[in-house]
């Protein structure tokens, strides 16, 4: 049985928050609760956050053993960029991307 959650434009920029979810990828899921816990990234939160809402799908579920979770995947994908402007010298101006991601989580039971 499987059960998911997603988080869509969160406001980190998806090569960080992958990162985070390369460390959990495939542990289980009280292990990657621990590993992120004591993660210093600010994704880590984010991450930590997304994971418990997939555990509280799970319970909700008749048929699941919340102690055989594990982290079957975990994806982090690119949302739209907001763009802004900062003036710079001579009049010109440069773009500022501010970048937000859509992550995916998928637990398994083993």
């Amino acid at each position: 049985m499987e059960v998911e959650a997603k988080l869509k434009f969160v406001r980190v920029a998806p090569r960080k928050a992958q990162l985070v979810a390369d460390l959990i990828r495939g542990r289980g899921s009280e292990d990657a609760l621990n590993i992120l816990t004591f993660t210093k990234k600010a994704a880590a939160r984010i991450v930590v956050k997304l994971l418990k809402s997939a555990i509280a799908n799970a319970t909700q579920k008749k048929n699941v053993d919340v102690d055989r979770l594990y982290v079957k995947m975990i994806t982090v994908d690119q949302g739209p960029t907001m763009k802004r402007f900062q003036p710079r010298a001579l009049g010109r101006a440069t773009t500022i991307r501010k970048r937000t991601s859509h992550i995916h989580i998928v637990l398994g039971e083993k």
